[in-house]
């Protein structure tokens, strides 16, 4: 007897977590693991309109938001950036996710009196996904395991305290990853990384696809306390932003509080059992 697969429905439980896609294919690394397909053309200018920004921080003043995320791509190659920075720290907490190649002490010491403009913080979320230089620059390119410890360097010495994103691409576990980055990259570089300064997620692997499976079970995801703009509209996340299956409505003004757990992307989800994108608050509490 065949039985019908039906996905699960996840219900957005209260909006605390904006994302912005700053730019949906402008980024300046080309990560193996990286969930977005790049043209060939490195240069596209996708950029969101600030207009767009300023119409979904009006159209969402009664919700509840404790942080906006800027993400992409690559956000910081926005040529608005600063200026949106500024617009979002005006409303709540602010995550830039970055690749750190745009950070130097120059622009940490930049960020620190930005944020001292405001009465919230900015949070950073570095890419980098291995302790190990040359593992790290397989992953995503050349020179670039070097790049984001100078960002790291250059944010801990302006009393920034980041958040290390790391994909586990060789599936070693949180554990092992985490003693040695604190082992071969902090303390070499003067970072007193707590283990909450370490985010490991599991690898999507977009050339692989998962099989549907009866046993859903999570802590929190991401759709369920967040939504993503867009320059082409509202959707549940930042992995299916512009993919019409996570597609929520083209304004907060009206936008659909309710999706389906069909993709890959989301099997991805489920299995993290926490949020891959969202900064969960209570990890920083003394």
């Amino acid at each position: 007897m065949s039985t019908i697969y039906t996905a699960p429905i996840c219900e957005l439980k209260e909006f605390n977590n904006l994302f912005i896609e700053l730019t949906a294919k402008n980024c300046n690394q080309r990560c193996k693991h990286c969930y977005i397909d790049f043209p060939l053309n490195k240069n596209v200018k996708d950029f969101i309109s600030i207009d767009t920004i300023k119409e979904a921080l009006n159209d969402t003043l009664n919700e509840n938001l404790e942080c906006i995320y800027l993400t992409g791509a690559e956000p910081m190659t926005h040529p608005d950036f600063n200026n949106i920075l500024r617009l979002c720290l005006k409303r709540c907490n602010v995550c830039i996710f970055t690749n750190g190649s745009f950070i130097n002490e120059k622009k940490a010491r930049f960020l620190k009196r930005v944020e001292g403009e405001s009465n919230f913080e900015i949070i950073f979320k570095l890419s980098i996904d291995h302790y190990n230089e040359v593992k790290s620059d397989d992953i995503r390119g050349r020179g670039t395991y070097r790049q984001v410890l100078h960002a790291i360097k250059s944010l801990v010495k302006y009393d920034f305290n980041p958040i290390l994103c790391i994909t586990d691409y060789y599936n070693e576990g949180s554990e092992t990853l985490i003693s040695e980055f604190k082992k071969e990259v902090c303390n070499k570089i003067g970072f007193a990384a707590k283990d909450n300064n370490f985010k490991i997620n599991k690898w999507h692997n977009k050339n692989n696809h998962s099989e549907n499976t009866e046993t859903f079970s999570w802590k929190t995801l991401d759709c369920e306390y967040g939504r993503i703009l867009t320059e082409k509209g509202i959707y549940t996340c930042p992995f299916l932003a512009n993919d019409h299956r996570g597609r929520c409505g083209s304004s907060f003004k009206d936008f659909s509080h309710k999706n389906n757990l069909e993709t890959d992307y989301c099997q991805t989800c489920i299995k993290n059992k926490e949020a891959l994108f969202g900064i969960n608050y209570s990890l920083f509490k003394e």
